[in-house]
């Protein structure tokens, strides 16, 4: 898969490395913007506040499949129902929200746990199936939380996982066996 990250920080950078190691093409945007014409995904992975101006400087993203990294912090909340539907404004294609639930300082101890971490997502139908792909060659088990108006409920749960702190997250569907997953 051709993937566009717009955002080299800790966040962005560590997926391009994950995605990397498993295969995948990937470009990695800065401050300076670029061009995103060559991508099947485009991943949001800067400052909440940075959403348009990161945007506003990235070419060909009409249309493209997004999958929207962000959080809100603290400060006034743009006026969307989410920071998933303020990137979807933009960009206009199928949106998804993911990555935005897991410490990206610990990326790279992913692939030594004795079972795959969860990350929660919410999408569109027609972002569900790369965005699962992407989280699973991240090395995450992709755990549904409906469509992209639960979005918001993912920017909001932050709260919590701060106040847990670092660490990994696990959901499993009740009979399964979770080792397995």
């Amino acid at each position: 898969m051709n993937i566009t990250i717009v955002g080299r920080g800790n966040l962005g950078g560590g997926l391009a490395k994950l995605w990397r190691a498993a295969g995948h093409d990937v470009q990695e945007l800065g401050h300076e913007g670029g061009d995103a014409s060559e991508a099947d995904v485009v991943v949001v992975a800067v400052p909440w506040a940075a959403i348009p101006d990161a945007l506003g400087k990235v070419e060909g993203l009409s249309g493209k499949t997004t999958i929207d990294a962000t959080n809100f912090v603290r400060g006034e909340r743009p006026d969307f129902p989410s920071l998933a539907h303020q990137v979807k404004s933009i960009v206009g294609g199928p949106t998804a929200k993911a990555f935005n639930l897991n410490y990206a300082a610990l990326h790279d101890a992913v692939a030594q746990q004795e079972q795959r971490p969860s990350m929660l997502f919410t999408s569109e139908d027609d972002a569900r199936e790369p965005t699962e792909r992407l989280i699973h060659d991240a090395g995450y088990e992709p755990a549904y939380g409906g469509g992209l108006e639960n979005a918001r409920a993912l920017e909001e749960f932050l709260a919590v996982l701060f106040a847990y702190g670092r660490g990994f997250y696990r959901f499993w569907t009740p009979g399964s066996n979770a080792a397995d997953a």
